[in-house]
């Protein structure tokens, strides 16, 4: 009885909707974080994109992905670019990565005779312990 009374189409026209409201809502919420993380944006071009976003939505989202889209995607590489160096130096840091890096050298220099044995066990304690 109920497949009578809400047809199919308006079945598919109700998730159309619903999909596309969603997706205006990742995208307001997207260029929000996009327009505040911004270093090339003064506090003034700051606030009237926004004021453009609060006053017509669906016609600033589309203006500023004309006029930005560019740097929205320099802005993520940068972002997760600061994140795997962030990363990165965290893990080196735990692994002690750097430890060996520095023995090698230490054992370099010992092989060039520019330090002593003496000063290279002193050296090696220091960085083991």
């Amino acid at each position: 009885m109920v497949a009578y009374t809400y047809p199919l189409l308006d079945f598919f026209w109700t998730i159309l909707w619903l999909v596309g409201f969603i997706l205006f809502i990742w995208l307001f919420i997207i260029i929000v974080m996009d327009v505040f993380r911004s270093h090339d944006m003064g506090g003034w071009a700051k606030a009237g994109w926004i004021i453009l976003l609060l006053v017509l939505p669906l016609i600033g989202i589309l203006i500023y992905l004309i006029a930005r889209g560019g740097k929205m995607a320099e802005h993520r590489m940068a972002d997760a670019r600061q994140q795997e160096q962030a990363f990165s130096a965290y893990v080196k840091q735990v692994a002690g990565g750097g430890t060996a890096d520095e023995l090698s050298k230490l054992a370099d220099l010992r092989a060039s005779g520019v330090i002593t044995d003496a000063e290279f066990q002193a050296q090696k304690a220091k960085l083991l312990g």
